[in-house]
């Protein structure tokens, strides 16, 4: 089995097309107003253009994807690097490929390439099991937003990529 992580072509729109649209079914039926939800190829195009859209690819085919975005939808409230449009084919829930993905881009292209210290994201408090995994993951809630355009409570979450040092009562790093 080959495991390959990369950054998205133009020629892979139409397999993430389908991982996404399948992936984002249940953002769907919780009426989540998620663009990549209800995406099309031309979005799907214009994302891999104008962003950083990862993925894995096991035995050729995409598997996973994540986008880190060059849009700013955070700058307002943090120069963190924010991820989003993350999907892990249906077909292969379970098998860990979403965690090794968003791992390898932490890492990797967040760390890595751009030398932050942490990351962001965004979710919906009323996905009924989103904000259990990233927490699980480290992340951590840091803002709560409201739209207004249904999709409700809206956590922005950070995870800290860089080990800080630890002190203590005597300042003796551990």
């Amino acid at each position: 089995m080959s495991e390959v992580y990369r950054q998205a072509e133009g020629k892979d729109a139409q397999q993430l097309l389908d991982v996404t649209y399948r992936a984002y079914q249940l953002i769907r039926e919780l009426g989540l107003h998620w663009p990549a939800a209800t995406a099309d190829l031309a979005l799907i195009e214009d994302n891999i253009a104008t962003n950083e859209c990862y993925v894995l690819e096991i035995d050729g085919n995409v598997e996973a994807t994540i986008t880190l975005s060059k849009s700013g939808e955070v700058k307002a409230v943090t120069d963190l690097p924010f991820v989003k449009w993350f999907a892990v084919n249906p077909e292969r829930s379970g098998k860990g490929y979403g965690g090794k993905l968003l791992d390898w881009v932490e890492e990797h292209i967040i760390h890595g390439k751009l030398g932050a210290s942490a990351v962001t994201l965004a979710t919906a408090q009323k996905h009924p099991w989103l904000v259990p995994m990233y927490e699980r993951r480290g992340y951590e809630r840091i803002l709560e937003l409201d739209a207004q355009n249904g999709d409700g409570i809206m956590y922005l979450m950070r995870k800290t990529l860089t080990a800080q040092p630890y002190y203590n009562l005597k300042g003796i790093e551990r």
